[in-house]
């Protein structure tokens, strides 16, 4: 349970820094939710067909999408954990940055050409297109659920420290309240917008998070007069360590099994993005294959300038903030980025100070709300296209029942999403986040990249790669440290953690891989090769694509 700053008055610091100024808070929260909503009942009333609510028609140019495919994965961890994580442990936090970036690379040259060439609407498309229907789709709809609930979890938890934060709210009942108000936005976003609606909002996000980030980056660094040896001196020394928070070492590498936690981190951050659900949807909003190039192309662009951007508020925040003051707020560091824009307006108590935080904490509760979108899509879209017209339906099911069904299935995504993000307030989200990218890279990645270059591929080692990826990932997260025995987790007063990584990667990712090779090779079944001569083409070509 978290512990707010409290200062003499007995008020949180955010609070106070912002009681006098609640009204411009709730304001500019309004303001924004109130525009989203506008942009999602516009967008809803364009939305005519499945084509419309799955992939917005595919009328988003490269640009457009590489925009929104920005905001969908610059997430609350990217602008509150990583920040946290790097006010806390200095080099070691500014790796997830590194990670994240780097995992843009392997969409880029794997899966996102291909993928918008081989699919129609979800990943369940490009898996069964050479295999049998039902259970290859089963096991996508599946997997697409458990990884989009992992990274719902992340958002919960950061709006719930967000608001919290801001309107100094410290009861527990009181976090769970936003945790629930965020789902329910969520619930509207979707059912009324689909894809449409989804992809304006990110689009609005992205640019709010952009600007907002960067005049924190620039007061930052005016402050150290544009001398970043100086914020990194500062940094350091405020920090406690001294030079070692600038060095490898300080969360990873103390002990053998922290340095093995940074390696299952590092691999499952990297090959994760390839495997994410919510951005491989993302591809077929383009009309055509280049169009998906220039927007992971603009994506890339986006996000490396705002993950350059993280460094400096990370070490920002551990130059203006000391430890305590951050962890004492939220214990994960989550609080961090905004702390740092109190401070750097002015400090507690100023007009500048309750602005900057004003706005930055709407900023991420923007991206919150988008990127819980986002995943809120490609999880029910995978559950109404492959689950439920697919299997349940045998392909019957008429486009305005599977629409029907998808926005069933956002409320009850919704629903489990509230329950979990509750139980998670309190997790760094970067943290969260990098579990959401483990289960993708262990469950998904293994079989699309199969299914595209493995002529040999069958539906055996489909769903042994599956569901040994998903099984194994969810089962290590749920016996580690994240879970329980430890201050910082999810149940801190109980201990069943027999696995000692925190994150299940450098496990679970290569078993993944394994399942699907020998599932293939003990398979009875003969390789439809002439399905896959024709997915290769299609793949490298976009011919007879939608």
């Amino acid at each position: 349970m978290s512990h707010p700053i409290t200062l003499a008055a007995g008020l949180p610091l955010a609070a106070e820094g912002a009681s006098d100024h609640r009204g411009l808070i709730i304001t500019l929260f309004s303001v924004f939710v109130a525009a989203t909503l506008v942009i999602t009942v516009w967008a809803g009333r364009q939305t005519r067909d499945a084509a419309d609510f799955y992939a917005g028609g595919r009328q988003f140019t490269g640009f457009q999408n590489g925009l929104a495919v920005s905001g969908d994965y610059m997430s609350a961890a990217s602008f509150l954990g990583i920040a946290g994580a790097i006010a806390l442990f200095g080099y070691d936090g500014f790796l997830y940055s590194i990670g994240f970036l780097v995992a843009w690379l392997v969409a880029l040259l794997l899966v996102a050409e291909p993928l918008r060439n081989s699919g129609r609407y979800t990943m369940g498309d490009v898996l069964a297109y050479r295999m049998r229907q039902r259970p290859v789709r089963t096991a996508a709809g599946a997997s697409t659920i458990v990884v989009s609930i992992f990274y719902l979890l992340a958002q919960m938890a950061g709006a719930g420290v967000l608001v919290s934060l801001l309107l100094g709210i410290t009861s527990d009942g009181g976090k769970i309240a936003i945790v629930a108000l965020v789902g329910l936005l969520m619930i509207v976003y979707v059912t009324i917008g689909g894809m449409k609606g989804t992809t304006w909002v990110q689009m609005v996000k992205a640019v709010l998070l952009i600007v907002g980030t960067l005049l924190i980056t620039v007061l930052i660094l005016w402050k150290f007069h544009f001398n970043v040896s100086e914020l990194l001196g500062k940094a350091a020394e405020n920090s406690g360590k001294g030079s070692a928070f600038l060095e490898p070492g300080l969360k990873y590498g103390a002990t053998p099994t922290s340095k093995l936690d940074f390696l299952s981190l590092g691999i499952a951050l990297v090959l994760g993005t390839a495997g994410l659900p919510h951005i491989l949807i993302r591809f077929y909003t383009v009309p055509t294959a280049k169009a998906a190039r220039k927007s992971v192309n603009w994506a890339i662009g986006i996000i490396g300038a705002f993950y350059l951007m993280t460094i400096v508020l990370g070490f920002g925040a551990a130059a203006l903030l000391k430890p305590k003051e951050i962890t004492d707020s939220n214990p994960a560091g989550n609080t961090a980025a905004p702390l740092a824009a109190l401070e750097i307006g002015g400090g507690s108590g100023s007009t500048g100070g309750a602005v900057l935080l004003a706005v930055i904490s709407a900023v991420a509760f923007a991206t919150i709300l988008a990127v819980v979108a986002g995943l809120t899509l490609a999880s029910s879209s995978s559950f109404a296209h492959d689950i439920y017209a697919n299997v349940i339906r045998k392909g019957k099911a008429t486009d305005k029942e599977e629409v029907r069904a998808a926005r069933w299935a956002t409320v009850a995504i919704g629903i489990v999403s509230i329950g979990l993000g509750a139980l998670a307030r309190d997790l760094n989200v970067a943290g969260l986040v990098a579990l959401a990218f483990a289960v993708a890279a262990s469950a998904n990645l293994p079989t699309i990249l199969y299914s595209l270059f493995w002529k040999r591929f069958t539906t055996q080692g489909a769903l042994w790669s599956i569901y040994g990826g998903l099984a194994s990932s969810v089962l290590l997260v749920l016996f580690s440290p994240v879970v329980s025995s430890k201050p910082s987790s999810m149940f801190p007063d109980v201990d069943f953690a027999w696995f000692p990584l925190e994150n299940p990667g450098l496990i679970s990712i290569p078993l993944g891989f394994l399942l699907g090779w020998l599932g293939t090779l003990l398979s009875k079944e003969e390789p439809d090769v002439r399905k896959y001569a024709e997915l290769e083409v299609r793949s490298l070509t976009g011919t007879g694509a939608h």
